[in-house]
């Protein structure tokens, strides 16, 4: 599913370009974290200078002074943890901003074959969960791995230039803990991979359910949809099970080793006081900073555990990032397009295929033409149609428009000249508004009715919004027959000098059918169009037909030439005529 980043840091490396932005606002969370861990430190040192020198010898006017300073390095502790935290919040927030920005743009820049090849849940995954993982680690596990490994080696100064035997025994404390360290880090980081990309597969799996929700009701297939979920559930569950005993193994030795060390510092100390060898405050110093060790040390599994999760994480986002799109932006702009469609030799193979789809087309349509293209299933007319708004590039010949190869022009210049209604409609949770004027947001109400008008989509009139109604998730409130009206009125909404209707028209009843065949008639005059269609009613809009055949043209010609001379073509209208008299056209599809 990509390119694996090659830095030992891995992804994580390859995303420092968010952080250059906000430079500044974490070297003042880690100037504020370094602060405030010094003043920690300072605060057992005044409580040892208290304890051997006014509590000792009874100087209650010293102890003023001294306790007033604990409490100006207490104040300046949480006056420094405040700043930290206030900068934290704006730099990690808008880093997080920033990638996800971008990663959700570069998504809109890849080709239709990326997004045929990877499972919307892992992408969704990686978009929210894997950012958010990286982000909490920057602003937290980031600066304290580097503050508390600081911390850890100034208190163990400390405590050696206090007392060098209980400081040596601090010391050698912390080599079974770097040993746990070494073994955690490498088995957390594979769990925290495998963890993650079962969490895409099981929002895939979630996303699929509730968009297919009708058809699963439908066949009854309740129980077995449930146990792929449970399925994937459970073994989600087995992993972050292995991933929760790791840890608590990991925090539990975080936790013992302290321990054990602070019985020995207590009964060595003591030992060393009654000896004389060690002062009272020595020792209170001591242990008080010893303590201060036990916050690093156990944040050390959850600080590793953070960095492996934003490390896969970042692995994880930047398979994404490195991804490049097969269709590259051209550099052309065309001004006032004709429209004229010219395929000359084209063979198209789809990434992996073992044979072209398509081979030798040749067609030209000339400026206000309308072209109908028949041919039986998987013959290829709908690969034909995406190579023409370049949803994949030609592998062989070319296709120009107005003279110019499609792969010279910008795609927003090809894509605002040739628009394409398909023949499963695809439509947002939005207004009905939003929806028609998808590619053309400056339209106003008089032009978004004059679309509905020609798509015969009167039915909006009685939404109980009108064109303000919201249309649920994939329009799944209207039938078939209303989304592809809404979809055609989308398509036709620009004027746009190339329009492709990709079987629009599959889900009308002949009636319906007709009346948008008529409006059709209007606004296909004056423009270039090229029709998928199936039924002999929606051949009669077109000027000629091109018969395709196991992806190649075998055929062009008027519609009475066809049918006169090609006995194929004979046979693919028969059979759908057939089709629409013999059998009733189920109600729920069109209203």
């Amino acid at each position: 599913m990509g390119r694996p980043a090659a830095h030992p840091f891995g992804g994580l490396w390859a995303l420092r370009r968010y952080v250059r932005p906000y430079r500044t606002q974490l070297l003042v969370m880690a100037a504020g974290a370094g602060l405030g861990v010094a003043a920690s430190l300072v605060i057992p040192l005044v409580t040892m200078a208290v304890i051997n020198g006014p509590i000792a010898h009874r100087q209650v006017g010293a102890l003023a002074w001294l306790a007033l300073l604990a409490t100006a390095f207490g104040i300046a502790q949480a006056l420094l943890m405040f700043t930290r935290r206030w900068v934290q919040s704006a730099a990690v927030v808008g880093l997080e901003t920033a990638a996800r920005n971008d990663l959700y743009a570069h998504l809109q820049r890849l080709h239709i074959g990326f997004h045929d090849q990877w499972q919307s849940g892992q992408l969704l995954s990686r978009a929210t969960v894997d950012l958010s993982t990286i982000r909490r680690f920057i602003g937290y596990g980031l600066i304290f791995l580097v503050v508390n490994t600081v911390q850890i080696a100034a208190v163990i100064v400390l405590l050696l230039r206090l007392d060098l035997g209980l400081g040596a025994l601090v010391a050698v404390s912390t080599v079974p803990v770097a040993i746990l360290a070494n073994r955690f880090e490498r088995t957390y980081i594979r769990l925290s991979r495998r963890l993650q990309d079962q969490q895409g597969d099981l929002t895939t799996l979630v996303e699929e359910s509730a968009e297919a929700i009708r058809v699963i009701k439908a066949f009854g297939r309740r129980r077995l949809v449930f146990g792929r979920f449970d399925a994937g559930a459970v073994q989600l569950r087995e992993t972050a099970m292995a991933k929760v005993r790791l840890s608590a193994g990991f925090w539990t030795a975080l936790e013992l080793i302290p321990n054990l060390v602070i019985v020995a510092i207590l009964l060595i100390g003591a030992l060393a006081v009654g000896e004389g060898t060690l002062t009272l405050g020595g020792l209170v110093a001591f242990f008080t900073l010893f303590i201060q060790l036990e916050w690093p040390v156990q944040s050390l599994g959850f600080i590793l555990s953070s960095a492996q999760e934003a490390l896969t994480a970042a692995d994880r986002i930047q398979e994404v990032f490195s991804a490049t799109s097969e269709v590259q932006d051209g550099n052309l702009d065309l001004n006032r397009p004709a429209g004229r469609l010219h395929f000359e030799q084209v063979s198209f193979r789809y990434p992996g295929g073992d044979r072209d789809v398509l081979r030798a087309i040749d067609l030209d349509m000339v400026p206000g033409e309308t072209l109908a293209l028949v041919g039986p299933t998987g013959s290829g007319k709908s690969t034909l149609v995406q190579l023409i708004c370049r949803f994949h590039d030609v592998t062989g010949g070319r296709i120009t428009l107005d003279g110019v190869d499609l792969r010279r022009l910008t795609l927003d210049s090809l894509r605002r000249t040739v628009q394409l209604a398909f023949e499963e409609p695809i439509l947002f949770s939005a207004s009905v508004r939003e929806n028609v004027a998808l590619g053309w947001p400056e339209a106003d109400d008089q032009a978004v009715r004059h679309a509905l008008e020609i798509a015969q989509a009167d039915f909006v009139d009685e939404l109980p919004y009108g064109l303000d109604t919201r249309i649920g998730e994939q329009g799944q409130s209207l039938s078939g027959g209303q989304r592809q009206r809404l979809a055609l009125a989308r398509a036709i909404l620009g004027a746009p000098p190339v329009l492709v209707l990709d079987d629009t028209l599959s889900a009308l009843d002949v009636h319906t059918e007709a009346r948008v065949e008529a409006g059709l008639r209007q606004a296909l005059r004056g423009r270039t169009a090229l029709v998928v269609a199936h039924r002999p009613s929606t051949v009669a809009l077109a000027d000629r037909v091109a018969l395709l055949e196991d992806g190649t043209i075998t055929a062009v010609g008027t519609h009475h030439e066809l049918l006169a001379r090609i006995p194929a073509y004979r046979a693919i209208l028969s059979q759908a005529q057939e089709a629409e008299g013999g059998a009733d056209r189920p109600a729920a599809r069109v209203r």
